[in-house]
């Protein structure tokens, strides 16, 4: 389906998340349906991903208005991809635009913050599809594989449970339809991080480092190698192996090596 009805939007009324939070959700899916309800064979991603953003920016610059120095707007730009092209799709003028056709498997997702509390959309659809057209064949299901991918998530991710088991859920679901899940690596920069704590609200500018999250189990047993490792780790040596570099540097303009100038002293 192309409008978002009948799509649950979990967390929005909920009295224990804060008010930014709630804002932040609330703008977000008046966003993605703005662009959702934009979307139609001719139309240009480009233009979309850029009403998105300007629609972004105009929902937030209406709220705490107050609060002079407060920061919100795009935690995410808006993207728009279409079929095999899997997500995060948000061109620039200057890369070649797709105009969208009948038929289409499209996927939008965007992201609004307000005061780092950030809020996340996302939806699939197929252009002309309707009760009376509805999609069939592979984009069928692979959108099915998708909806009970993230059913079975909203399930498993609680406390006390593993990442592991979501991704065991998710190749048995996908399998089951014939599709494949699509591994991959998303990396983000955040200026700052915030906690809901029970007291409330924790703001920080850098995750919390718990070394036992990346202890190893394994050992390393050759003699030479644990050596280079311990001096590699060892501040003193590469204070040496920087002093030497240096040494090296300085000497290289008279022609000298380290070993003939350390054996002149």
């Amino acid at each position: 389906k192309k409008n978002l009805s009948s799509c649950r939007f979990l967390g929005i009324k909920s009295d224990k998340l804060p008010k930014k939070h709630r804002e932040g959700g609330r703008h977000s899916r008046r966003v993605l349906r703005a662009v959702v309800e934009a979307a139609a064979p001719g139309a240009s991603v480009l233009c979309l991903c850029e009403k998105g953003d300007a629609m972004i920016m105009e929902e937030t610059g209406k709220i705490f208005k107050k609060e002079k120095e407060m920061k919100k707007g795009i935690a995410f730009p808006t993207s728009i991809s279409v079929n095999n092209c899997v997500c995060h799709f948000s061109p620039l003028k200057s890369d070649q635009d797709y105009i969208l056709k009948d038929g289409d498997l499209v996927k939008i997702d965007l992201g609004v913050h307000v005061d780092g509390f950030i809020a996340n959309v996302a939806h699939t659809f197929v252009l002309g599809a309707s009760k009376e057209n509805p999609v069939s064949g592979r984009k069928a299901d692979v959108i099915k594989a998708a909806h009970l991918c993230a059913e079975a998530a909203l399930r498993l991710v609680k406390p006390g449970n593993q990442n592991t088991q979501v991704t065991e859920a998710w190749n048995k679901i996908a399998h089951a339809f014939h599709c494949t899940p699509i591994e991959g690596e998303f990396v983000a920069q955040f200026k700052f991080t915030v906690l809901l704590m029970p007291n409330g609200p924790m703001r920080i500018t850098s995750g919390p480092f718990e070394p036992e999250l990346y202890k190893s189990d394994l050992e390393v047993q050759d003699g030479e190698l644990k050596a280079l490792l311990q001096s590699s780790a060892s501040r003193k040596t590469q204070k040496k192996k920087k002093k030497k570099a240096s040494k090296n540097a300085e000497n290289a303009t008279t022609g000298e090596t380290a070993e003939e100038n350390e054996a002149g002293d």
